[in-house]
């Protein structure tokens, strides 16, 4: 098996350095414009391997996509943050130029690939994706939902005092601060609800607390997280190689499901081998459905700058 990684930032190396350790390809290539930035990163990452024992052969290219050819999954988190003084239209006007070229090139070399998009705005850029790279839309996936239902098994841990492991939790929705929705009266310890064990003062805050999750983070390191990120990424792509069926909240091309069209948003599916391979429609509350109704709005509100990019 073999992934490519393109943008060798935190995220990306973070990414990288889960896979290689996990061994779930024999070569992973890691991708960046920076002259000698990626190679740097993958020389770091391989002089670990006596320490930690894998064997996974980790390359860093600069710009050189003939080197990722023949990937089976390739992970996209290039792109900008927004800076301060930059609009919206801005942000997505940049990172759209840079998530279409860098699909079109690594389509050139690896056309049967399955591409998880970690680029912000995530929503939007995996539905950029989906309308420019040919490509059938279950080999399209956006990380989002993985990274956000995490957060939210973290926060719940915090407030029951239990293990994150032992915990059921979805967010869906788009992946943003206001778009987001943790669906707290579906999450299970246990299979036991965890509604059963908090206050509505307690449930409130594990979800208020979810949705400004990434926020949270820049305030606190001064950037955007990436072990998580990273984690949540690589987990996506271990589905993947492995076939494990996973049933995994991501961002993907709705026809229909959840009374949605023509867009790209977090919801449970099943992740293996083929790529997201079924779309599982919960039983929502007529809040939670106008919850999401209201988030798939705001997506598509940020979808439509796309015309400027």
């Amino acid at each position: 098996m073999k992934v490519t990684v393109v943008g060798a930032g935190a995220v990306g190396a973070t990414c990288a350095d889960n896979i290689a350790r996990k061994e779930l390809a024999q070569e992973l290539v890691l991708l960046d414009i920076r002259e000698g930035f990626a190679e740097g990163k993958a020389i770091d990452m391989m002089q670990t391997s006596a320490l930690l024992g894998f064997d996974t052969k980790v390359k860093g290219v600069t710009n050189d996509y003939a080197s990722t050819a023949g990937s089976d999954v390739v992970v996209i988190t290039s792109g900008l943050p927004r800076k301060p003084g930059m609009t919206r239209e801005e942000l997505i006007g940049t990172n759209a130029g840079i998530v279409k070229s860098v699909t079109e090139n690594i389509l050139k070399h690896s056309p049967d690939t399955i591409i998880v998009v970690v680029s912000n705005p995530m929503d939007t850029m995996t539905y950029l994706t989906l309308k420019t790279s040919g490509l059938p839309e279950n080999r399209i996936i956006g990380m989002g939902g993985a990274l956000d239902s995490s957060r939210f098994k973290y926060y719940l841990s915090q407030e029951l005092g239990c293990s994150p492991a032992d915990l059921n939790a979805v967010v869906i929705g788009g992946h943003g601060d206001t778009t987001m929705i943790p669906l707290i009266n579906h999450a299970t310890w246990n299979s036991v609800p965890v509604t059963q064990f908090l206050s509505k003062e307690q449930q409130d805050k594990i979800v208020s607390d979810t949705m400004v999750g990434g926020a949270t983070l820049t305030r606190l390191i001064g950037t955007s997280a990436w072990y998580a990120p990273g984690a949540g990424t690589a987990m996506i792509v271990e589905s993947i190689l492995r076939d494990e069926k996973k049933l995994v909240p991501c961002c993907v091309s709705l026809d229909g499901e959840y009374g949605q069209n023509d867009i790209a948003i977090g919801v449970p599916v099943v992740l293996g081998k083929n790529g997201w391979e079924k779309i599982v429609e919960l039983n929502l509350s007529g809040d939670e459905k106008a919850a999401f109704a209201k988030s798939a709005e705001a997506v598509r509100s940020m979808n439509s700058v796309l015309e400027l990019a």
